[in-house]
């Protein structure tokens, strides 16, 4: 996801949700971390916004 053609990032300004992420600590294996990467990049994104998205959409269900 990004944040758009001919849109400009500007620090402390939250372009894509409406609040700022923050760092965070994840311990995975290496082989969960290996498949994060693999779908981060057949989805154009990175790790952190594969987790973003699935938790924004997670229902527990």
């Amino acid at each position: 996801m990004s944040t758009g053609k001919g849109k400009k990032r500007l620090r402390n300004i939250p372009a894509l949700y409406d609040e700022m992420k923050s760092v965070h600590r994840l311990m995975l294996t290496p082989t969960a971390w290996k498949k994060l990467q693999e779908i981060a990049i057949q989805q154009n994104t990175s790790i952190s916004e594969l987790i973003e998205v699935w938790a924004r959409n997670y229902d527990g269900r």
